[in-house]
């Protein structure tokens, strides 16, 4: 199989399965998820229902309002954001959140035995790189001794220094934008925080629980100072090789395009030659640099801003379905490094009031992200199983998101976990449909080459006449392989009359006389037989059910 299909996992909501949910519960009060409750049931459901690779989200050790008695610099409540703390303050690259282990000063061995569960189910391992800021009490117990902490030997009296790991503001205390004044946070030298504000009393919606890292370019004259390396780049690299001996076989790399592309070029370049089977994943936002981060080695880049953008665009009848059609024009030659989604943790869910108000409503959608191309697909816990992120679990309230800043315990996802079973028996019979829905199509990308490395003809150029604002067809061939897709993102169950021109069937290596038989392929059943020359005479006629779409091999 070569279809990379990433399973997006949280670890502290994923085996929850505590019925409390108090909003801005404590630890003590609402439970959080283990890396033991990943069991090999569950790992062995994510395998077969068509995954290749699980994200652990969330992993690395970051700021929190918990403390644990081995913390040196515990965080202050005035710069964490929710209770659980945000996942991207990380307080220490070379440790794991201890609230995910069920004995915390074992929690290493537990996620090693995490990464080797996951091997041994066929899976490969991602974990989160965060590299543009970590949390404000950042400080590593694990190597203390060991390593130069990040910031120890910098000169905090000049703004910039090539080989300071922060950006300072001299003279100036930092004033956190809130503040309890009976736990008082002091930051004597402010320290620029993580979203690029140099100012010592950032906002509420700054970053303002992070500081910004320093890869040697001077935000004063916009210099870049990279020759020598910086000191940055060489503890960012010393942090990946760390957590590659662990078994970690890819990183998601947070807000690549906040830290300058030549330390990317550098590190996957140093990686690559010690540890040539690691892949790294792009969270990027600026499609004009698609094509430096994949020279650079990125394997996949996230394509938020044209796919994910776009299609939720269609889905919600905002813009016409032929719209799609500029998604590949624009990454064409680079499809297969595109990493395609409908929902991620920054996201909102499918089924949320927000988006489509139905999990069942985005099948559509998944089957568009699941088919397009021949780049990576990932797919957010809970998705398959209709979970709407409507819960007002504490930080960020209701926002039809899944918190990542809480402790909570999601109620769907805990009756198909079902006390570790992972078997879905308490599921209500929609979810189970949907889930097995999701199994299927996975499978059929799985066990075709034409959806992973074949060719792509989008059909909607020769079939105007149809209805473009809701509907979208296209063909996907390899070899003997050859597959119509046809999509509705309609409310309403519509009737699609398309062609298939000359040249496309030329590509797919069929002559008019040829005879075919066409298969429903998502219910598994044969259709009709017919020729190629009877079909171009009569040309095809489709029923699509709404939010839904056909898959047929020719």
């Amino acid at each position: 199989m070569s279809k990379t299909i990433i399973y997006q996992l949280f670890p502290r909501l994923y085996g929850n399965m505590n019925p409390t949910r108090k909003q801005n519960g404590l630890l003590i009060e609402n439970g959080c998820g283990k890396f033991n409750d990943i069991n090999e049931l569950a790992l062995r459901d994510i395998r077969l229902s068509g995954f290749t690779h699980v994200w652990y989200t969330g992993v690395l050790r970051h700021a929190s309002a918990t403390h644990y008695a081995f913390e040196r610099h515990p965080a202050n409540a005035n710069v964490v954001k929710g209770v659980a703390g945000s996942p991207y303050a990380v307080s220490d690259y070379y440790d794991v959140d201890p609230d995910l282990a069920a004995d915390p000063d074992n929690r290493m061995a537990e996620f090693e035995s995490l990464v080797m569960r996951t091997h041994r189910n066929g899976l490969k391992c991602i974990m989160d790189f965060v590299p543009n800021h970590v949390a404000r009490n950042y400080f590593s117990d694990v190597m203390a001794g060991e390593v130069p902490q990040f910031g120890e030997k910098d000169n905090r009296t000049v703004e910039f220094s090539r080989n300071n790991n922060f950006y300072y503001l001299p003279g100036r205390r930092f004033v956190p934008p809130v503040a309890d004044i009976d736990k008082p946070y002091e930051e004597r030298t402010a320290k620029a925080s993580g979203n690029n504000a140099f100012v010592p009393n950032p906002g509420i919606y700054d970053w303002y629980d992070t500081v910004k890292l320093n890869y040697g370019i001077n935000f004063n004259d916009g210099s870049c100072n990279f020759d020598p390396v910086p000191d940055t780049w060489f503890k960012m690299r010393d942090i990946i090789f760390y957590w590659i001996e662990k078994g970690v076989d890819g990183f998601r790399v947070d807000m690549v395009d906040m830290v300058p592309i030549n330390f990317w070029q550098w590190l996957i370049g140093q990686t690559a030659i010690k540890y040539p089977h690691v892949i790294f994943v792009a969270e990027t936002y600026d499609k004009s640099k698609y094509r430096e981060y994949i020279a650079a080695g990125f394997a996949f880049l996230y394509d938020k801003m044209g796919f994910y953008d776009t299609t939720r665009a269609v889905m919600c009848g905002d813009s016409s379905a032929a719209e799609i059609s500029n998604i590949w024009k624009q990454t064409e030659g680079i499809e297969r490094h595109m990493l395609l989604f409908l929902e991620n943790h920054d996201e909102q869910r499918l089924a949320s009031d927000y988006f489509m108000s139905d999990g069942r409503r985005g099948k559509a959608g998944a089957m568009l992200s699941a088919l397009y191309n021949n780049g990576g697909l990932m797919v957010y816990f809970g998705q398959e199983l209709g979970e709407r992120g409507m819960d007002a679990e504490g930080y960020s309230g209701q926002d039809g998101r899944t918190t990542i800043f809480d402790y909570w315990g999601i109620e769907l996802f805990q009756k198909y976990v079902n006390g570790c079973a992972y078997d879905g028996a308490r599921l209500p019979e929609e979810a189970r449909l949907l889930k097995k829905w999701y199994g299927r199509l996975l499978s059929i990308v799985q066990q075709a080459e034409a959806f992973q490395t074949g060719g792509f003809y989008d059909l909607m150029w020769v079939n105007g006449s149809t209805d473009t604002h809701s509907v979208y067809a296209f063909l996907r061939y390899a070899d003997e392989e050859r597959y119509l897709v046809v999509l509705n993102f309609g409310s309403e169950a519509r009737t699609a009359h398309l062609a298939i021109p000359d040249d496309a069937w030329r590509l797919m290596g069929c002559e008019s006389n040829d005879s075919i038989a066409v298969r429903d392929m998502m219910n598994d059943n044969p259709l009709y037989i017919t020729s190629v020359a009877k079909s171009k005479e009569e040309g095809w006629t489709v029923e699509l059910p709404a939010h839904d779409g056909v898959i047929y091999r020719i």
